[in-house]
């Protein structure tokens, strides 16, 4: 048995799909999750990572563990998970780690966790998810308009069913335990050649609109703390040469190039008609 958290969200989604169809048993783990929400046969349970202890149901005869960094407790959430005779855990954190571990604490706190459970572990250092352009989902519907900062600074946006399938290998393969994995896109991508992407896909224009920074400031700190918005931007627009780069670690594990943008996008198109 597998279980994954985060299981409703653009990676865990697509990582339940993609263990369903390689034959694995999975529970799928989020706080407000039914069985109409995971593919039959995959066990539904509704849990907390902020409140470890809830977790325990889901791990029960567990053999791996996909964790989210969520929560304040990491350690209390590997403790179940060591008590329930998990044997691996892989853990979804940010490539923020590496380049600004000030910035990205929680995540570096859950890595050093890991690191010091005693299970055998993986860490998975994700660069930006394409999916964070669902972001413009509303505005292009509405005005066929996407708006953001920065927008000639290219980065390697990744693909969460990139993200999903690597995570899908590693939690099934043996020979990662301890590695830490950076997981980007094919080609650095900028703002304005992404909302071209969506454009392409519709068929139709697309009218990009550059934000200043404390214009894209003020709309994120309405879902994230205010040091994450400054990291982000950070990122965003002062990205280092790391950050840039292209890296390797996926098709390493996948034997296949990431996918572009430009495909992301065909494939969610309908959330922006």
């Amino acid at each position: 048995m597998i279980v994954v958290t985060g299981a409703t969200g653009n990676v865990g989604r697509a990582l339940v799909t993609g263990l369903v169809r390689a034959g694995e048993r999975v529970t799928a783990v989020a706080r407000r999750v039914g069985d109409e929400q995971v593919p039959p046969g995959v066990r539904a349970v509704a849990a907390d990572l902020g409140e470890p202890a809830s977790l325990a149901p889901a791990l029960e005869g567990a053999k791996a563990l996909f964790l989210l960094v969520a929560g304040e407790d990491p350690a209390g959430l590997l403790g179940e998970a060591a008590a329930a005779g998990v044997a691996k855990v892989v853990l979804l954190s940010s490539q923020g780690v590496g380049t600004r571990p000030g910035t990205y604490r929680q995540a570096a706190d859950f890595e050093a966790a890991v690191a010091g459970s005693g299970l055998a572990s993986t860490v998975l250092r994700s660069g930006g998810l394409a999916s964070n352009a669902l972001a413009w989902a509303e505005p292009v519907r509405r005005h066929r308009t996407a708006a953001a900062p920065f927008a000639d600074v290219a980065l390697p946006f990744v693909d969460p069913d990139d993200v999903a399938a690597v995570a899908a290998a590693v939690l099934r393969e043996d020979g990662h335990d301890g590695a830490t994995y950076t997981l980007t896109g094919p080609a650095a991508t900028t703002p304005r050649q992404r909302a071209a992407a969506i454009a392409g896909a519709l068929g139709e224009p697309v009218t990009f609109v550059e934000q200043s920074r404390e214009e894209a400031r003020a709309q994120m700190v309405r879902f994230m703390p205010p040091e994450v918005a400054e990291g982000t931007l950070a990122i965003l627009g002062e990205p280092t040469p790391e950050e840039r780069s292209v890296g390797e670690d996926v098709r390493r594990l996948l034997g296949r190039p990431a996918a572009p943008f430009a495909a992301w996008a065909a494939r969610n198109v309908a959330a922006f008609r």
